[in-house]
C-alpha cells in the first residue's frame, strides 16, 4: 500500500532462512481484510506497507532447529505470530504475546515478516504460530481453512468474550466478514436467537445461512426501537460489536438488557468510547479485543474438517494476486464481502 487507494503489486526478493527456527511458507491462498481498508481509505502520512495478514500455505523450508513442522505440511497461519511460551501465550492470549509480531513488520527487533498477500513468506515464529492441517487438503476446503486465520476466529472471540451460551438472545452489530462470522459463532455456541443488523441482501443471506434468526435493517436509535419491537419490549442478553466505530459501540451497548454483555472485536476507528457511568448504572460487562486466533484455530479446524461449520462462505469473490488492486476496490465499494486471493 503506497497511499490512499493505491495498492501495488511488486517483485520482492525470495525469503531465505536467517535463523535456525525460521520457516518459509509458500502461500496457497490469502485475502483482503476489512481492517486493511482503514488505511486504504485514508493512508495519512504513513510509509509504504507490506499488506496482508491472513494466509494458508505449504511449508517449503525449515530451519535446523524446527522440530514440529516439516517440508510439505499444509498450514494455517493466525493473523499474529506468537512464541507460545510467554505468560500471555500460556494463558491462551496469543495475540498479545510478549514477543508478538505481525505480517508486514519492518522492525528488526520484532522479527520482520513480509505481507501475507504474496507468494513466499519467512516466518521466524512459525513453529509456535502455524497450525498443521492433516492432509490431503481438498481444494473445496481452501476458503474455510483461510477463514480460520482471522475472521472466523475473531467472530468466535466476540461470542466468547460476551459469554454467549445456550438460550441467549444475541445481537450482532456489523455485517462484514467478522460480523457474519460472529453470527456463526453465536449460533454454534447455542444462542436461541441471533439477530443480525444488516442493510444488504447478500450479507443478510449469508447471515441466515450462518444461523441468524432475524434481521434488523435500521441503525442507531431506530435499531433499538426495532429490536424492542422484535423482542416484545425486551433487549438482548448479549451484543457482538464487529465494526469499531463510535456508532457501532453505542448501538451494541444500547442493544443489551441491564446486566447484559458486549463482546467487541471491531478494530477501533472513528472514536469508539466506553462511558463507565453507563456501564456501572446498567451493570454491563464489556470484553473483547484482538482475538487469540492461534488458541482458537485447533478447535474450529476440527469442526471445519468434520463439515460442521463452513466459515469460508464469507468469501464471495476470488481473484488472482495480480488483480489485488481490484480486490481492495471491490471490498471498499461493497461489491464483495471478502475477497480470496490466489498467488
Amino acid at each position: 500500500m503506497a497511499g490512499t487507494r493505491d495498492i501495488r503489486l511488486e517483485e520482492r526478493p525470495d525469503p531465505v532462512i536467517l535463523a535456525p527456527r525460521d520457516v518459509i511458507v509458500r502461500v496457497v491462498a490469502a485475502c483482503v481484510c476489512g481492517s486493511d481498508l482503514w488505511g486504504y481509505r485514508d493512508f495519512g502520512n504513513g510509509r509504504e506497507r507490506l499488506m496482508g495478514h491472513e494466509m494458508i500455505g505449504t511449508i517449503e523450508q525449515v530451519g535446523d532447529d524446527v522440530a514440529a513442522l516439516k517440508v510439505g505440511d499444509f498450514v494455517i497461519s493466525p493473523f499474529s505470530l506468537s512464541d507460545g511460551s510467554c505468560q500471555s501465550c500460556l494463558a491462551g492470549s496469543t495475540s498479545v504475546c510478549d514477543h508478538v509480531t505481525f505480517f508486514g513488520s519492518r522492525d528488526e527487533d520484532h522479527h520482520p515478516v513480509d505481507g501475507a498477500q504474496g507468494e513466499l513468506i519467512r516466518m521466524p515464529l512459525g513453529e509456535s504460530s502455524l497450525v498443521v492441517v492433516p492432509g490431503p487438503v481438498d481444494d473445496a476446503l481452501i476458503p474455510h481453512l483461510l477463514a480460520l486465520s482471522d475472521v472466523a476466529s475473531t467472530g468466535h472471540h466476540a461470542a466468547v468474550s460476551a459469554h454467549v451460551g445456550p438460550g441467549d438472545v444475541v445481537v450482532v452489530v456489523g455485517d462484514g466478514a467478522v460480523g457474519l462470522s460472529a453470527v456463526l459463532a453465536a449460533s454454534r455456541l447455542g444462542a436461541s436467537r441471533v439477530i443480525a443488523m444488516s442493510r444488504h441482501a447478500d450479507r443478510q443471506a449469508v447471515a441466515r445461512e450462518f444461523g441468524a434468526t432475524d434481521i434488523i435493517e435500521e441503525r442507531g436509535e431506530d435499531a433499538i426501537v426495532a429490536l424492542r419491537a422484535l423482542l416484545d419490549g425486551d433487549l438482548a442478553d448479549a451484543a457482538l460489536e464487529c465494526v469499531g466505530t463510535k456508532e457501532s459501540m453505542e448501538q451494541a451497548l444500547g442493544s443489551v438488557r441491564g446486566g447484559g454483555r458486549v463482546g467487541f472485536v471491531g478494530v477501533p476507528a472513528g472514536g469508539p468510547e466506553l462511558h463507565i457511568r453507563e456501564l456501572f448504572d446498567r451493570n454491563i460487562t464489556v470484553g473483547g479485543g484482538m482475538a487469540p486466533a492461534r488458541a482458537y484455530i485447533p478447535e474450529l479446524l476440527a469442526e471445519v474438517l468434520s463439515g460442521a461449520i463452513k466459515p469460508g462462505k464469507v468469501f464471495d469473490l476470488e481473484l488472482p494476486l495480480a488483480e489485488v488492486a481490484e480486490a481492495y476496490a471491490a471490498m471498499d465499494e461493497r461489491r464483495a464481502i471478502k475477497v480470496l486471493l490466489r498467488p
